[in-house]
């Protein structure tokens, strides 16, 4: 396993400061999404988890991406990167936080991503470009995401067996499922990123949890951001070291 530091990350000297132009980046940047490509198949080549934590009171935010053989489950590469907070929270534009430094993580990693799992929704999204979605038309990768919480959509609950899924839903339109990954456990919300379908998305996802609710390359990714942060701004563990980003995809 190979782990690497990327350079601090800057933000674009073009990267939107506002929400009306955040908003008119995304809608260009929307049509790009390519939604009739299955993927790759489950348990072959690498996955890649991707999360980020921040240190508000610092401004600053930290990028770990995490590859896994998906065969195995077992590290292959791990990279970091910390930078500035590139734009204000604000609902539904939340990827314009954290893609300059996630950008920065990725651009370390000699090994190939293969599938990049964000905690976070791609088309399951007010706007259907969240932050999976705006990582994959950026980088090309195929991206999914995986959520903790449905966001503001609805669902009947799937069935108590694990790999039971049920509909996410934006009025009629299906924008994801809520997939059980454990038995009478609470649902994670899978979506579609970009180039992949949603039955392949739900199956890396079950590929991905063999013993928890969330999937590996989150859990992982999620520890060596917190790590990251806490080395960047001589934090002490604990949980006012690393915030987790906001409500995943808004």
């Amino acid at each position: 396993m190979t782990t690497h530091t990327a350079t601090p990350s800057h933000v674009p000297a073009d990267w939107p400061t506002d929400e009306p132009s955040a908003r008119a980046v995304q809608d260009g940047l929307r049509a790009r999404v390519v939604l009739d490509e299955e993927g790759p198949r489950p348990g072959t080549g690498h996955v890649t988890g991707v999360d980020v934590a921040y240190d508000d009171e610092r401004d600053i935010v930290a990028a770990a991406v995490v590859v896994l053989d998906a065969a195995t489950l077992g590290v292959v590469e791990e990279a970091t990167a910390v930078g500035r907070v590139a734009f204000q929270y604000v609902p539904g534009l939340l990827a314009f936080r954290e893609i300059p430094t996630v950008l920065a993580a990725l651009g370390a990693l000699e090994a190939d991503p293969g599938l990049v799992v964000c905690d976070g929704y791609g088309i399951a999204h007010p706007r259907r470009f969240g932050l999976a979605s705006h990582l994959g038309v950026l980088t090309g990768l195929p991206t999914i995401g995986v959520a903790k919480n449905p966001f503001t959509f609805t669902y009947e609950a799937p069935g108590a067996p694990r790999g039971s899924a049920a509909p996410l839903l934006d009025g009629a339109e299906e924008i994801g499922r809520a997939l059980r990954t454990r038995e009478d456990v609470k649902p994670v919300f899978v979506s579609v990123g970009h180039r992949v379908s949603l039955d392949n998305a739900c199956a890396h996802t079950l590929r991905l949890t063999p013993r928890y609710r969330l999937p590996e390359s989150t859990r992982r990714a999620d520890a060596l951001c917190r790590a990251a942060l806490r080395e960047a701004t001589g934090a002490a563990p604990g949980p006012a070291a690393a915030t987790a980003s906001p409500p995943p995809g808004t």
